[in-house]
């Protein structure tokens, strides 16, 4: 008896190109935004750690530093793709005045505060504290507060797909996985 399968899951043939949303079946959004929001997580644990060592270990309250401000930057530049991607996928895939939309618009709300105060930590890393021994408090804070909110607009996102099935390929005969005799390939009939 078989116990893995890969193929329906890598099967690109007979999907329909979405553009920047991606194919059917295989959105680009959801998996662009796993880097940033990790690395959103990451900046925090490197701050406060940071924060804390500075004092009996400077050497690694600094590199946390160091760390923390590399990270930050390799989100920041992912999440502009996750951005994009959403987008297209709210101004093709939803309609206004639907409650997917109106979640649609609290996600996009939250992760646009979020970005702004990610570029805002990034300028004071960069320019105000290039030269700091460890992560300033208001850098801390500011990471805390990043961290909060990006796990707050994560969920929301989440919520898109598992409550209200946003831009999610069904199965052909049922708009949610169930127990089937049959494999389903994405593109063949049964």
């Amino acid at each position: 008896m078989r116990r893995l399968s890969f193929q329906p899951s890598l099967t690109l043939s007979g999907r329909k190109n979405k553009g920047l949303r991606g194919l059917a079946g295989k959105p680009l959004h959801p998996p662009l935004t796993d880097v940033p929001v990790t690395a959103y997580l990451f900046v925090a644990v490197f701050d406060v750690l940071s924060l804390l060592l500075h004092g009996s270990h400077p050497v690694a309250g600094r590199q946390l530093f160091v760390a923390g401000t590399w990270t930050l930057l390799g989100g920041a530049a992912v999440s502009l793709l996750a951005a994009l991607t959403g987008w297209a996928d709210w101004h093709r895939s939803s309609e206004p005045g639907t409650q997917a939309r109106r979640t649609i618009n609290a996600h996009a709300l939250t992760m646009i505060v979020v970005t702004v105060l990610v570029l805002v930590l990034l300028a004071l890393r960069v320019f105000a504290w290039p030269d700091e021994g460890s992560t300033p408090l208001p850098g801390v804070l500011l990471a805390v507060v990043v961290a909060v909110l990006v796990s707050l607009g994560a969920s929301i996102g989440g919520s898109l797909v598992y409550e209200y099935g946003f831009n999610v390929e069904t199965s052909g005969d049922h708009p949610a996985w169930h127990k089937s005799e049959t494999d389903v390939f994405h593109g063949k009939d049964s």
